[in-house]
């Protein structure tokens, strides 16, 4: 071979491995390369397995992914129940037309002979047949049905789970402020302490005290701003979705009660509608067109324990409209409506449930001397008030006070003829508004700015009342049934 018939190889030319490669013979005779060993894994693989796994695990820990799954499983519920409560429609108007035609058929087999009655047999034998896949199909809706309810008792566990991890992350933010402040709070009594001394022996050092307390403010703001705040923030927005998945929660649990009662009793001739919690408004509504009016009705609402309890009346609650109150949360509310020669009840579908973070509210309250509310005196000893201008509810741990400016208009201490609750004489705003009065001859109706904040004004002044050994209610309460 001549020299030059060779070309020279390149000395920028790159191989994919710096060793020859091993091969093995397969089938057919042909080279096959072998692979690696599968169970060793390189640096950069295990670094990647590792890194998915804690991005799992902090998925599987997080709150937020919580919430969306709950959202997810919420709106899949709802999709059900509204599918559920479409092929019951349809079923029913199935089951009509299937009823006529046989009827027809029935008539005309008696008005036909020969083939054409045969042809007739056979279409209702046709139409039987399909009445027996309806009445199955009626079956498999059925346990549809119990399937959205198993839906909707695993949501509210689901609920009931978010909030306790929202309850702990709460109590976790709650403990490092109360070490910061116990931190400060030490740190001021041994400066006074120290205060002290320095008069009695003529001598000042305070620079190291100083720097404890620099060093203690600076972990005091080191947690509020930054950490508690945004856990703030984060605890209200979770407080939001809770509202609202509680709300979607009760409709589902009204839609079924619903579908029950009209399933097995439909003589009610009214309804009570609205949402089933702290800070709504209930309603009693005719549910057909044949009902008599209302305002010609006599209506008395009541309060039952949720296990059987004793009925209590709600002295004043006469209206088709009531906001309950914080005496009613956990209880079943029940209306009578007397008409002339019977009495129709109506009940709530379970008992009244408490308003999302309002608990947590109070509790902050507490901690005040004095909380302060902004208020509309709507009525005077049960005369409407013209002016509209806004007063002061002064709540404190030992009196209330109502002022207008620096003006008192009423100041009383809690006693046994003082009485507070919420309004049971109806209206829109009736959730807004409590009943006032601080002695015999003297009656306040107040309209608050939010829901919130007269429920929060009504346990507030009975937990102070309760903390002097007065228990405040509204008139001919139980004393026994005050919290």
């Amino acid at each position: 071979m001549q020299r030059g018939g060779v070309s020279a190889v390149s000395a920028d030319v790159i191989f994919a491995s710096n060793r020859f490669p091993n091969y093995k013979i397969g089938a057919n005779n042909q080279i096959v390369e072998a692979k690696d060993d599968p169970k060793v894994l390189s640096m950069k693989e295990v670094v990647a397995r590792e890194t998915a796994q804690l991005l799992e695990q902090q998925n599987r820990l997080s709150v937020r992914d919580l919430a969306s799954k709950f959202e997810k499983g919420l709106a899949a519920a709802a999709k059900l129940s509204e599918e559920a409560r479409l092929r019951e429609a349809a079923s029913l108007e199935k089951h009509v037309l299937l009823k006529k035609l046989r009827d027809a058929l029935e008539a005309l087999r008696g008005r036909v002979a020969g083939r054409n009655k045969d042809d007739v047999e056979e279409a209702i034998a046709m139409v039987e047949a399909l009445a027996v896949q309806l009445t199955q199909r009626e079956g498999e809706l059925i346990q549809e049905k119990a399937e959205v309810k198993k839906l909707a008792n695993f949501l509210k566990q689901a609920s009931e789970d978010a909030k306790k991890l929202v309850d702990e992350e709460r109590a976790f933010a709650r403990a490092e402020i109360e070490n910061a402040r116990e931190a400060v709070q030490r740190v001021e009594e041994a400066l006074q302490e120290h205060e002290r001394m320095s008069r009695a022996a003529g001598k000042q050092d305070l620079e190291e005290l100083m720097k404890e307390v620099q060093e203690a403010r600076r972990i005091k703001m080191l947690h509020q701003p930054s950490k508690v705040m945004d856990m703030e923030h984060e605890l209200h927005a979770l407080r939001l979705q809770l509202a609202e998945k509680s709300k979607y929660s009760i409709l589902l649990q009204k839609e079924l009660a619903i579908s029950k009662k009209a399933m097995g009793d439909s003589s009610n001739i009214y309804e009570i509608d609205g949402t089933e919690c702290l800070g709504s408004c209930l309603h009693i509504q005719p549910s057909c067109d044949t009902a008599p009016d209302l305002s010609k009705c006599f209506i008395q609402w009541y309060r039952i324990g949720s296990e059987g309890g004793k009925k209590e009346l709600i002295s004043g609650a006469t209206k088709s409209v009531y906001a309950p109150e914080p005496f009613d949360v956990g209880k079943i509310l029940q209306a009578d409506v007397h008409l002339d020669d019977h009495i129709i009840t109506l009940t709530t579908t379970g008992p009244i449930d408490p308003a999302a973070g309002l608990g947590s509210y109070v509790e902050a309250l507490v901690r005040k001397h004095d909380v302060e509310f902004n208020v509309v005196l709507t009525q005077v000893n049960g005369i409407n008030h013209s002016s509209e201008s806004i007063h002061a509810l002064h709540v404190g741990k030992m009196r209330i006070k109502l002022c207008k400016g620096k003006n008192t208009i009423a100041k009383e201490y809690y006693s046994s003829s003082m009485q507070l609750c919420g309004v049971r004489g109806g209206g829109n705003a009736a959730a807004q508004a409590l009943f006032w009065q601080v002695k015999k001859d003297l009656s306040y109706i107040l309209a608050f700015e939010s829901e919130r904040d007269r429920n929060a004004a009504i346990m507030l002044a009975r937990r102070f009342a309760f903390d002097c050994n007065i228990i405040l209610a509204g008139p001919d309460d139980r004393a026994s049934s005050a919290n």
